[in-house]
């Protein structure tokens, strides 16, 4: 007897549907072995493993396992099939074609889970993505994953399909056969976000730093701030994540979305639901920070959707590894192209670069240094400008005095900052809704011209920097950006002279 159901795959970060067709033909193997199985249909070395986990798992849960020859088909044959994630829909689907199961309720439902030798479900990857494809998808009328998955799956598919939680293969038989059960429930509300938060109260002094992280925030600008070792650049841009407006829902499924298809979402979290904070080592490979290998997944920039990406220590990154940050940098996404086809990865995030003024870091003679100009110009060389032309802010993190450091009062904290980041970012949604952005830094050159007008006074001032900073196309376009991000925190629709020239200083500064 035929049987069917429904499986998933993820390519990237997208779900695809695959139909699990199971023929027992009853003839012995050409093997002379009592039962034998063949998985067709593009399967990777994981999936035709699963052939000795089901073995073993209808062993264990006292099924009988196929006798004779069984041939099982992932449909559609021409699209690649990975990971484990076929053991429970294969199993069912040789219980249906036995009559173990019945089978015309069995294609009706869709199945998930890899299976320990013992019977018992474990969770496997994208069980985000795959339950929100199903979510729409005609004929499906419930999902089965394993326990571990259930509360992230149900997540996604909230009221449009019923997500049922398996411990075991005996456990999803029975489900199926009595024909009824308790789907799993979920919302976003169950899941507060942290208060646990670096707060900026902490943070002594650097007003200019507290500015810059603040205007990256309100604007999604790219900040780099240069300064020597233990001037608190760290400690910082750990608090920038805490300053950004709270993430919205559409943001946290893009993001639990991508952490799901790599596998880091757990039983108990089961939703990103506070802004990423990646801060990848110096040694990272380009494939990891921007996404790749044979099989492409997303790297520590799309880990970083809609969050803030950290790169300490700038310049010691292999230069290869920081020109592939181009792309994402102008566009919010990245295309990784293999012979099999292109995929494209969200990487929509906030970059906070710091770097110290040269190789031993001091950057002045009197606090010790003794790098000679040539060596401070090879280290900085390591920054390209195409590179430097894309990061909006740079500011400079100085040593504070030993009276700063011992008597200066906190300043103020995460949660006001906060607030007026928030103001700033309703004042572009409001600007930009009929344009389908909203922050500056997704601005044109159309809206450009239309939303970033200056004085007579203010285009003398622009004349001025471009001339005396040698301003490329580019970075004009960011100061101006900039510039309209620090009027929107004064509460302010035009751009003042005064917007302007601390939009201009942030470009100013020597790195």
């Amino acid at each position: 007897m035929l049987a069917k159901l429904f499986s998933a795959t993820v390519i990237g970060i997208e779900a695809f549907k695959i139909e699990i067709e199971v023929n027992p033909t009853g003839v012995s193997s050409v093997s002379n072995r009592d039962s034998a199985i063949s998985i067709v249909g593009l399967p990777d070395a994981a999936v035709r493993e699963s052939r000795d986990r089901i073995h073993s798992a209808f062993i264990s849960s006292n099924f009988m396992p196929p006798q004779g020859f069984t041939v099982v088909n992932l449909a559609p044959a021409d699209l690649k099939k990975e990971g484990s994630s076929f053991d429970l829909g294969i199993a069912l689907g040789i219980l249906g074609a036995t009559g173990v199961v019945d089978p015309e309720r069995l294609g009706r439902v869709a199945v998930l889970g890899e299976l320990g030798l013992d019977g018992s479900t474990r969770p496997v990857r994208g069980a985000l993505p795959i339950a929100a494809m199903f979510a729409q998808t005609a004929g499906v009328t419930a999902l089965l994953v394993p326990e571990a998955n259930a509360r992230e799956a149900a997540l996604a598919a909230g009221d449009k399909l019923p997500v049922f939680p398996v411990k075991s293969l005996r456990d999803a038989v029975e489900l199926l056969n009595r024909g009824r059960g308790t789907p799993c429930r979920a919302s976003v509300e169950e899941y507060s976000h942290s208060a646990n938060e670096p707060d900026f109260a902490d943070v002594k002094g650097q007003i200019a730093a507290r500015r810059a992280l603040e205007i990256a925030a309100a604007g999604a600008h790219h900040v780099l701030l240069s300064g020597s070792p233990g001037t608190g650049k760290s400690m910082i841009s750990m608090r920038l994540p805490g300053i950004l407006p709270p993430m919205t829902l559409n943001e946290m499924l893009e993001t639990s979305q991508i952490h799901s298809v790599l596998g880091m979402l757990s039983k108990d979290q089961p939703l990103i639901n506070c802004r990423p904070f990646r801060a990848p080592h110096h040694t990272i490979s380009d494939a990891g920070l921007v996404g790749g290998g044979r099989d492409p997944r997303p790297g520590e920039i799309s880990l970083a959707h809609n969050g803030v990406l950290f790169l300490d220590e700038l310049p010691e990154f292999k230069r290869n590894v920081l020109e592939v940050l181009r792309q994402p940098l102008e566009t919010g996404s990245v295309t990784v192209s293999r012979a099999a086809g292109s995929y494209t990865f969200p990487a929509r995030f906030i970059l906070c670069a710091a770097l110290n003024p040269c190789p031993c870091g001091r950057g002045e003679v009197d606090l010790g240094c003794r790098c000679t100009a040539e060596e401070k110009r090879r280290y900085l060389k390591k920054l390209s400008g195409p590179l430097l032309d894309r990061i909006d802010l740079r500011v400079a993190v100085r040593q504070l005095s030993q009276n700063e450091l011992l008597n200066a009062p906190s300043g103020e904290s995460s949660a006001v900052i906060r607030q007026r980041v928030i103001a700033a970012r309703e004042r572009q949604l409001h600007r930009y809704e009929k344009y389908g952005i909203y922050t500056n830094s997704q601005l044109e050159s159309a809206l450009l011209q239309k939303f970033c007008q200056v004085s007579p006074s203010g285009e003398t001032l622009l004349r001025d920097a471009v001339s005396r900073l040698k301003l490329s196309p580019r970075a004009y376009t960011r100061m101006m950006k900039t510039a309209r991000t620090i009027a929107d925190l004064a509460n302010s629709e035009k751009i003042s002279d005064d917007h302007l020239l601390e939009a201009i200083s942030y470009r100013e500064q020597e790195i």
